[in-house]
C-alpha cells in the first residue's frame, strides 16, 4: 500500500480507539515535580529558573489585572514546547498539526481576553476599533476592517501554528525519503542531503519552541489591549 505525505497528520488509533489523548497527556509526565527543599537537581533548577524568566517578561508590560493569566499562560507554553518537541521523534504523532485542536486553544482563550476588554473597559475596547484622528467618510469602512481583523485573529493564532508544525514535518519528511532513495544510487548526494535533513531537524527544534512561544505571546498581547 502506498503511504501519502499527510498519512503521519492522521490520529493514530489502537484497536479503534483514537490515541491522541494519550499524545496530548503523556508530555505532562515529563515535567519533574517540583518540591519544597531548599536545593533541588539540576532539571528542577533550569525548569524554575526558565519558568520564571518566562513569567518576567511576559508579565512586565501588563497591570496587576493580567497576572492572574500567569499561571494559565505558562501552563499553555510548556505544553505546547513539548508536545512540539516530541512529536519530532520518530513513530511519534504531533497533536498541534491538527486545526482543530489549535483552535480549541485560540478560541476561547482569544473570546475571553474579548469579554474582559468588554466588562471592564467597554469604552476603551470598543475604541479599539476606530483608530484616533479618523477622517469621518472612512469611519464606517474602518470600523468594518477592524471588526474583521478581531475575528481573524485566533483562526490566524491556530493556522499558524498548524501550517508551520506541517510545513516543517512534511519538508522533513521529502528530504528523508530523497536521502533514502538516493542512499543505493548515488551515496554522496543521499550524504548531502542528510546533512541536510540534519541542519532541518535542528530549525524544526527551534520552530517548535518559538511557534509556541509566539502563540502565547500574541495571546498576552490581546490580553494587554483588554486589561
Amino acid at each position: 500500500m502506498i503511504m501519502s505525505f499527510f498519512d503521519q497528520f492522521l490520529s493514530p488509533s489502537l484497536i479503534g480507539i483514537p490515541l491522541i489523548a494519550l499524545a496530548i497527556l503523556i508530555p505532562w509526565l515529563t515535567f519533574p515535580t517540583p518540591t519544597s527543599r531548599w536545593l533541588n537537581n539540576r532539571l528542577i533548577t533550569i525548569q524554575a529558573w526558565s519558568i520564571n524568566r518566562f513569567i518576567y517578561q511576559l508579565m512586565q508590560p501588563m497591570n496587576l489585572g493580567g497576572h492572574k493569566w500567569a499561571m494559565l499562560l505558562t501552563a499553555l507554553l510548556l505544553f505546547l514546547i513539548t508536545i512540539n518537541l516530541l512529536g519530532l521523534l520518530p513513530y511519534t504523532f504531533t497533536p498541534t498539526t491538527q486545526l482543530s485542536l489549535n483552535m480549541a486553544f485560540a478560541l476561547p482563550l482569544w473570546l475571553t481576553t474579548v469579554m474582559i476588554g468588554m466588562l471592564n473597559q467597554p469604552t476603551i475596547a470598543l475604541g479599539h476599533l476606530l483608530p484616533e484622528g479618523t477622517p469621518t467618510p472612512l469611519v464606517p469602512i474602518l470600523i468594518i476592517i477592524e471588526t474583521i481583523s478581531l475575528f481573524i485573529r485566533p483562526l490566524a493564532l491556530g493556522v499558524r501554528l498548524t501550517a508551520n508544525l506541517t510545513a516543517g514535518h512534511l519538508l522533513m519528511q521529502l528530504i528523508a525519503t530523497a536521502a533514502f532513495v538516493l542512499l543505493t544510487i548515488m551515496p554522496t548526494v543521499a550524504l548531502l542531503t542528510s546533512m541536510v535533513l540534519f541542519l532541518l531537524t535542528i530549525l524544526e527544534v527551534a520552530v517548535a519552541m518559538i511557534q509556541a512561544y509566539v502563540f502565547v505571546l500574541l495571546l498576552s498581547l490581546y490580553l494587554q489591549e483588554n486589561v
